[in-house]
């Protein structure tokens, strides 16, 4: 097998996905596209499934799971593909940011090992994979408050419902598939107020790593449903430590330290997982009881909202060596004329699903030392 320092081949989009919208797939191809900039290749379309031989490297559009084949592929390390791999399909999801009620069934390969190591980074709450489970779950929980059933392949807040009472279980839990639910689980987890959400991650392309940290915006589409609107991020070369470096307020510190606490957690307890995209969705708002609360809600080792700025600044980075820190941001716009001079647009157009929507990133800012 070559070693993944070697010079790869090309960029493959791996596409693992039944049906990818066609916005995403625009956001998709450019992001490869400036990946294979930045490891000095081009983005390639095999006839057949690569093997390792070819020395590809991989643009996945989810968390790759089982680890054997994507040896076989080439995948062995994070210099091999933006994104990540698990061996089990419930470690891809939101379904490990919570543990199993007492006695609850649970997939081949489970370990609550996860939840003990990082439970000083998660909010109260409960993975199910039954619909019985769910329900006694949801019992236990809103002995304290409203509780956000939130379906583990869900994305952008999609698909989520809040209930305060075991009737309003009973309608969230109607017409779930219970063979879906069996393999990926459910989520039910208690309900935070004036909830601000922020990221924190890092990425690491061509021998480059920069970590990050910020905040996400809400907006609303042609249905008026709220969505994942964008993301402003502060990214700086270099990993957790120097981030921790910043002058920062109290929550962000918090929120980098969960985020830290939980990649750790995974990394000693799901054996096989490598991951050179890894991104955190932090809560921070109120219980039902009025008491501040914070926790991480959720990985993404694949690519995601943040991802056009993530690039954008790892070739900011890769163009200047002494560049230390750059201010970045994404926009996913539902009413946009068009975007600002200085944006870098990934998709402009009518899309069937989701109508007229331009997604597109911004550097605002550069540091030197």
């Amino acid at each position: 097998m070559p070693r993944s320092t070697d010079r790869k081949q090309g960029v493959v989009l791996l596409d693992t996905r039944p049906h990818t919208p066609e916005h995403e797939h625009s956001v998709h191809l450019k992001l490869a596209e400036r990946l294979a900039q930045l490891l000095h290749t081009q983005v390639v379309e095999p006839l057949r499934e690569p093997t390792a031989r070819e020395n590809f490297y991989y643009l996945p559009t989810e968390t790759l799971i089982d680890a054997d084949r994507c040896l076989k592929m080439g995948i062995g390390s994070c210099e091999d593909l933006f994104g990540g791999v698990v061996s089990r399909p419930y470690m891809a999801t939101k379904a490990i940011s919570h543990p199993l009620p007492a006695d609850a069934r649970y997939p081949l390969g489970w370990t609550d090992a996860f939840a003990r190591k990082a439970s000083d980074a998660l909010l109260r709450g409960y993975t199910v994979f039954s619909l019985d489970d769910a329900a006694r779950a949801a019992a236990l929980l809103l002995r304290d408050g409203p509780v956000r059933v939130k379906p583990v392949r869900a994305t952008a807040g999609r698909g989520q419902t809040v209930v305060t009472s075991m009737r309003g279980v009973e309608q969230a839990l109607t017409g779930m598939d219970e063979k879906e639910l069996a393999l990926w689980g459910l989520t039910l987890e208690e309900n935070l107020t004036q909830v601000q959400t922020f990221s924190v991650g890092q990425v690491q392309v061509a021998g480059i790593l920069c970590s990050y940290y910020g905040t996400q915006q809400l907006t609303r589409d042609h249905a008026g449903e709220e969505i994942y609107g964008g993301s402003d991020l502060t990214l700086v070369r270099g990993g957790y430590d120097t981030l921790l470096q910043l002058a920062l307020e109290e929550h962000l510190r918090l929120a980098i330290t969960q985020a830290m606490t939980y990649e750790q957690a995974a990394l000693q307890s799901f054996p096989g997982f490598i991951a050179s995209r890894r991104n955190y969705d932090v809560a921070r708002g109120l219980n039902s009881q009025g008491k501040p609360c914070s926790g991480v809600l959720e990985q993404s080792w694949r690519i995601g909202g943040a991802s056009s700025a993530e690039v954008l600044a790892l070739q900011a980075f890769a163009a200047d060596p002494g560049l230390r820190r750059v201010c970045a941001s994404t926009h996913e716009a539902f009413d946009i004329a068009e975007p600002p001079a200085d944006a870098t647009v990934f998709y402009q157009g009518d899309d069937r699903e989701l109508g007229r929507l331009c997604k597109y990133a911004r550097i605002r800012d550069y540091d030197h030392p």
